[in-house]
């Protein structure tokens, strides 16, 4: 019979599995135009429980809330079980209840962009800002679920006080990450507004005076990647763990993809590769920042830090 403790740990990679093809049907609710296919009614649908010859687009979004329930409450299994399963103080506890509190903000904004009837063909800057904080909320639940998977693993908890430049250096790369992926999501939404008929077309738009700002906007996205990726691959290289080794390959896969996505001009299917590709390398970098903020006696630090000062000691190993 398999103990209870690793059937949590099962049952929480599984939950991250699940919310992770939630996340994907989310994007190509965007990407095909279908947000408005439930009208601007939530959480009914067109003002029914269960639409009568529902278009494809209903179809599409109907599906999304039906699987966007169903995450929430294996979320919800997820916590009940973490403080059934796992003893007080246990660090999968605290990560439980953060994936909970951003599962629910999760469907708060999911029923805001809706509400607001800002979805389909609106192309507002409120709508920029609503999938900007949609993107940063995955982010955090993706992260908290991750943790929560880990933990549950029985990998140490790990603390960023007193961690030096090793926790600065992951804390910065975490928030390129995410101000890449900000980036990436209004750059997805400008290409599902404004799509282009050709690579030189789609430079006209961005390169357009009288483009519109989601098209401006768009042009940064490839700097902020590029940057996000080079210190998320230094910082792998200098970590040497296995997440790292996987952080590395995502983060070259994911340079691939972003090219590939422009030169085939956004297609719907290639949209979703490249967001999985990014939840992806956030999940193995937030599994190598756990694992290289974790304590590790004698261990020297894998990422340079300020030398001693004049006059201190240097600790050696001598008999």
């Amino acid at each position: 019979m398999i103990p209870p403790m690793d059937r949590f740990a099962r049952y929480s990679w599984t939950t991250l599995v699940c919310n992770l093809a939630v996340i994907l049907w989310g994007a190509a609710v965007r990407a095909t135009g279908s947000g408005a296919g439930c009208g601007s009614h939530w959480p009914l649908c067109n003002g029914e429980i269960v639409p009568r010859s529902p278009k494809i687009e209903t179809v599409i979004e109907l599906t999304h809330r039906v699987t966007s329930g169903m995450a929430l409450l294996l979320v919800v299994g997820l916590a009940v079980l973490a403080f059934r399963w796992r003893p007080k103080g246990h660090p999968a506890r605290k990560a439980a209840v953060f994936t909970l509190v951003f599962m629910l903000t999760e469907a708060a904004v999911g029923a805001g962009l809706v509400l607001f009837e800002l979805v389909a063909d609106n192309q507002s800057m409120a709508r920029a800002l609503f999938m900007s904080t949609h993107l940063i909320n995955t982010f955090f639940l993706l992260g908290a679920m991750t943790l929560t998977a880990h933990f549950a693993s029985g990998r140490p908890p790990f603390r960023l006080r007193g961690q030096g430049s090793p926790g600065a250096w992951l804390v910065g790369g975490a928030a390129l990450l995410l101000v890449a992926g900000v980036s990436g999501a209004i750059a997805a939404l400008g290409d599902t507004l404004f799509p282009a008929t050709s690579l030189a077309d789609a430079f006209r738009q961005d390169l357009s005076p009288a483009a519109h700002i989601l098209l401006r906007l768009r042009l940064l996205h490839p700097a902020l990647s590029g940057a996000a990726a080079a210190v998320a691959i230094f910082l792998a290289f200098r970590l040497e763990s296995p997440a790292s080794r996987w952080t590395m390959r995502l983060v070259f896969l994911q340079i691939v993809a972003g090219v590939v996505n422009v030169v085939l001009l956004a297609p719907v299917w290639m949209q979703l590769v490249h967001l999985l590709l990014a939840d992806l390398v956030w999940i193995s970098f937030i599994v190598m920042a756990a694992g290289a903020l974790a304590p590790h006696p004698l261990a020297p630090s894998p990422i340079p830090s300020r030398p001693p000062g004049e006059g201190e000691p240097v600790r050696g190993t001598g008999g």
